[in-house]
């Protein structure tokens, strides 16, 4: 049986990379993204695909993007809650308010918006599995990346709330903390990152992972030990260690990069 598989900010990085991932192995592919050009170029790329141009912040888009596929082709077998962004943001800072919201609302929210119209289909067939790519910047807060932490926080325990909800349904929840990740959103970082992968490496980790319906899961291994690590570190020694470390590039209100320090948190 053909697996069918939605992907959520599917037109670069680790998105990009879990499309060609399915694709490659034959699966029927729903790809969700912003960017209509770069989504027809993947398109072009493999043979039974649908995309859908849309902001994962608009629910009401995803709906029509879900009906869509599954009257093409069926009750999907996997939904890749893949979309994020990440900007550094302070709270001091009024101007980043906006960008604290919109990676909320893209990061969490997002989430939500697309397993929604899926669940009812998914439980009438009693199978699947939701995946929502969380990170280990959710383990701990970081200086300067308050609205990414927070999110990808919110997305562990926002999981972790769903497959408790749909135990016993047929459906599995599979959240996965990815480390660094060779993306766009890595490409100018001027320091090490430990344990980094490419892209096509972390996709076809996380497809193991799906096969494998584990619950819970962090990549590589080596920052699953690193996470732990910071997570039993007591607040004043977390506090001490951290409160130097270079932060990520703010926005300004023009759009543009602000702060020089570069503290990328992983995708």
């Amino acid at each position: 049986m053909t697996l069918k598989v939605i992907i959520s900010g599917a037109s670069a990085g680790l998105g990009r990379a879990l499309a060609r991932h399915y694709a490659d192995s034959g699966a029927t592919i729903g790809l969700i993204a912003r960017r209509a050009d770069l989504l027809e170029n993947l398109a072009a790329e493999m043979a039974e695909v649908s995309i859908y141009v849309a902001d994962v912040r608009d629910a009401s888009a995803l709906r029509t993007a879900a009906e869509d596929f599954i009257v093409r082709h069926g009750c999907p077998d996997i939904v890749i809650a893949n979309a994020g962004i990440s900007h550094g943001t302070l709270t001091e800072c009024a101007e980043d308010k906006e960008v604290f919201e919109d990676i909320l609302a893209t990061n969490v929210v997002g989430m939500v918006n697309l397993f929604q119209p899926f669940i009812s289909v998914m439980r009438t067939v009693g199978q699947g599995s939701l995946v929502g790519i969380a990170s280990v910047a959710g383990y701990r807060g970081l200086p300067g990346s308050g609205a990414y932490s927070a999110s990808k926080a919110a997305a562990i325990s926002y999981l972790e709330s769903l497959r408790v909800e749909l135990h016993g349904s047929g459906l599995s929840v599979i959240t996965i903390c990815p480390g660094y990740v060779i993306t766009p959103m890595t490409a100018d970082n001027p320091f090490p990152m430990p344990f980094i992968l490419t892209a096509a490496d972390t996709a076809r980790k996380i497809a193991r992972i799906i096969e494998s319906k584990k619950s819970f899961a962090v990549i590589p291994w080596q920052m699953a030990i690193v996470a732990r690590v910071l997570r039993l570190l007591p607040n004043f020694l977390y506090d001490r260690l951290f409160a130097k470390a270079p932060r990520k590039p703010r926005l300004n209100h023009k759009g543009h990069k602000g702060h020089k320090e570069n503290y990328q948190v992983p995708d």
